[in-house]
């Protein structure tokens, strides 16, 4: 039984690692630690999650096998390092081990990185690409939500070499995105019956999106526009994708439905939460669960392909998929303790 510990588990990712892990057969809960919650015991806080029935403490008091940070960038990264270097597995939730150039980090998370020695020993947390490096690894980096939506909808067609690297990615995400920090903008009142985009200057995940496209097809600089927006809902991001076709995707014309579908069939034939649909998929159809859904098709009219890719930004988009990188970091089946059906309505 591995024994498990929680880094911020008051945080919506930690909160959603301790509920996911809770009915894992495989783990232990050992210790959970919050940064204003320490010597109150979980049910107080969050009665749903009263069947853990544990004191939260300041610090990872016992001994893990695997520790999941749920801590904000830099925080996050300072809390891990002396725990690596321990020889215990961990998890980082936050951008600390994302971005492999330490200067993109400090432009766009206006910090300098505490343990930037550690950055070459993590692996990039997206399974249905990097899995057999997470499962020799000792620091896994999990993905961003909205990168790891993005990048499951581009990836198979980057790879098969059948569009120009020019991509526009236009995202829409639940509140629950934003973390549980106070915010004014966030209130009911200022998001209820409205839709908001944010960061047209630049988003975080942008960089991140970009670095991970390009591994798939090293030759050619991707170029990538990437627009969130804020969608009154708690959870769920849905991103449509654009990309135009090249003349390698001369080899489409016959039957393009048919054989994008099998372009993006073949790529994710071995990864157990990505799911390529019949139809568009929604929101819905991801929540609660750990499925990225995929829906590729070719617009004859504009030589373009469209790419609609929708997930469940709390668990697939973090809590879920940090799970499942622990699984192939221990020799675990990857989707042991993730079989949970999505909640409807």
């Amino acid at each position: 039984m591995l024994k498990a510990g929680i880094i911020n588990v008051t945080g919506y990712a930690g909160i959603e690692i301790a509920r996911i892990l809770k009915l894992h057969p495989e783990v232990e809960i050992t210790c959970i630690t919050g940064r204003s919650s320490v010597g109150k015991n979980i049910k107080e806080i969050f009665p749903h999650l009263a069947p853990i029935d544990m004191t939260i403490s300041e610090d990872i008091t016992e001994s893990v096998d695997v520790v999941f940070s749920a801590l904000p960038h830099a925080a996050s990264a300072e809390r891990l390092g002396p725990l690596v270097s321990s020889g215990i597995k961990a998890i980082d939730i936050s951008a600390d081990f994302r971005l492999d150039d330490i200067s993109e980090y400090r432009h766009w998370y206006k910090i300098n990185h505490p343990h930037p020695d550690l950055i070459k020993e993590s692996v990039y947390g997206l399974p249905e690409i990097n899995r057999d490096k997470i499962s020799t690894a000792n620091l896994v980096a999990n993905p961003g939500c909205y990168p790891t939506a993005a990048i499951l909808a581009m990836a198979p067609a980057i790879k098969a070499g059948i569009i120009d690297p020019d991509i526009i990615i236009d995202a829409k995400s639940g509140v629950s995105g934003a973390g549980r920090k106070a915010s004014i903008e966030n209130l009911y009142s200022e998001i209820n019956e409205n839709l908001r985009v944010y960061a047209l200057g630049g988003h975080r995940h942008m960089p991140e999106i970009a670095q991970e496209l390009r591994k798939l097809e090293p030759m050619r600089e991707p170029s990538v526009t990437f627009v969130p927006h804020l969608v009154p809902m708690t959870r769920g991001i849905l991103a449509t994708c654009y990309a135009p076709l090249n003349t390698n995707a001369s080899t489409l014309d016959k039957d393009p439905d048919f054989k994008i579908r099998e372009i993006y069939e073949d790529f994710f034939s071995q990864a157990p939460f990505t799911h390529i649909t019949e139809r568009a998929p929604e929101t819905k159809n991801t929540l609660g669960n750990n499925n990225c859904n995929v829906f590729p098709l070719i617009d004859a009219r504009s030589n373009r392909l469209i790419v609609v890719s929708c997930i469940d930004n709390l668990v697939k988009g973090a809590a879920g998929q940090a799970i499942q990188n622990m699984n192939l970091m221990f020799g675990l089946a990857e989707d042991q303790g993730l079989g949970q059906l999505a909640l409807y309505p």
